[in-house]
């Protein structure tokens, strides 16, 4: 399979990650949608997953939102062209979904967001609009007509009457039908339509980052949460002053060497961001184990050969400090130190464990003992 259409990882990540649009066909020869658009009407059915309908003209209103879970009678009243369902982390309930994501691995677990399912019949769409991610648009069932291309950004015109980023006033540059096994990379801001030709089911990868915001309240929360944030500013040399109300220079000195110091503390910001960047979407499909095992239960099934994989909705990632490294595994961290270190590189590298090499780290107690603990938290499961 040629993925990225000729192009090595390394040279699209050059010429195309977050820079320009590349159409790729046949990125995955005769593939077959795992999911049937009944059972992505029937996970819209269900609590705990995030779906939503898009109705292009609903009663007279432009690109109506309607968010689920929906009964299962909804779909029998909606329109027979022009909506669209959207069924979001689908990756997290279906395995077959998830394992699509070790083909995009060239780039890092940490900026990977989830699969969404698209359903529309003829006509539907979401409309022109543009996202802040990047996104791989992989045609998995029917055909869909894409335009795309041009800058946009807050200032871009929208359409009034909806809840939607809609673009009013936008032509594209670019027009393609992708069929099943073709594929479209956007990158954030760039502004696309694409149109259903007959029912179709459109998968998109995206991929996130945090916004400014996002780190500065994350990381100072974090701070504020140390075991020295109640500590208070003092101020043994106070000098008597000419006016009580001046606050001097030198107060200010003060707070920005504080400021410093906490927010310069890089092995604070790397556990901060590690933890941050690995808490799971879905606090509903990462949950404990029915049955808790015994770390006995986990060696003999490691021992037997039995395959470990990610829980779907679970995000792996790792850093080395010069001394240990840290292991981040859905928002929580474990620092390896010795020989333990290698076994953060072999759980983060795919979502199935390489089981010939972690049935060497199974005798080490403590490593054992962590395994259970990913285990009997739902980080991991056997297959």
């Amino acid at each position: 399979m040629d993925m990225l259409g000729g192009l090595t990882p390394s040279e699209f990540l050059r010429d195309y990650w977050q820079k320009k649009p590349l159409v790729i066909r046949q990125a995955f020869p005769g593939f077959q949608c795992p999911v049937s658009a009944d059972e992505l009407a029937g996970l819209a059915c269900e609590e705990g997953v995030e779906s939503r309908i898009v109705i292009e003209d609903d009663n007279g209103k432009p690109w109506q939102l309607h968010n689920g879970p929906f009964s299962s009678d909804r779909f029998s009243t909606l329109p027979e062209q022009n909506w669209t369902l959207l069924v979001q982390g689908l990756d997290h309930w279906v395995p077959d979904i998830a394992d699509l994501l070790e083909h995009f691995r060239f780039i890092p677990n940490w900026r990977l967001d989830d699969i969404m399912a698209s359903f529309a019949p003829t006509g539907g769409s979401v409309g022109p609009h543009y996202d802040q991610y990047d996104v791989f648009l992989l045609q998995a069932q029917g055909h869909r007509r894409w335009t795309f291309g041009g800058h946009c950004d807050q200032s871009s015109p929208r359409v009034e009457g909806t809840p939607l980023r809609i673009l009013s006033s936008w032509d594209g540059e670019e027009t393609v039908t992708l069929a099943p096994g073709d594929m479209l990379y956007l990158p954030p801001g760039i502004g696309h339509h694409g149109i259903a030709e007959d029912d179709c089911i459109t998968l998109s990868v995206g991929f996130r980052a945090p916004t400014i915001d996002d780190i500065l309240t994350g990381f100072t929360d974090f701070l504020s949460n140390q075991s020295d944030a109640s500590d208070h500013l003092n101020d043994p040399d106070l000098q008597v002053q000419d006016n009580p109300g001046t606050i001097q220079p030198d107060v200010v000195d003060r707070l920005e060497d504080v400021i410093r110091e906490k927010l310069g503390d890089r092995r604070q910001l790397t556990l901060w961001f590690g933890q941050y960047s690995t808490a799971p979407k879905s606090m509903d499909i990462v949950v404990p184990a029915e049955e808790p095992a015994s770390a006995e239960d986990i060696a003999e099934a490691v021992n037997a050969g039995e395959q470990m994989r990610w829980n779907e909705g679970s995000r792996f990632a790792y850093y080395d400090f010069d001394d240990e490294t840290a292991l981040f595994i859905d928002g929580e961290q474990f620092l390896l130190k010795g020989d333990a270190r290698p076994l953060a590189q072999l759980l983060c590298s795919a979502a199935q464990v390489d089981m010939a090499a972690l049935a060497r780290h199974i005798e080490d107690e403590a490593l054992l003992g962590l395994l259970t603990t990913l285990y009997n938290q739902g980080s991991v499961y056997f297959e």
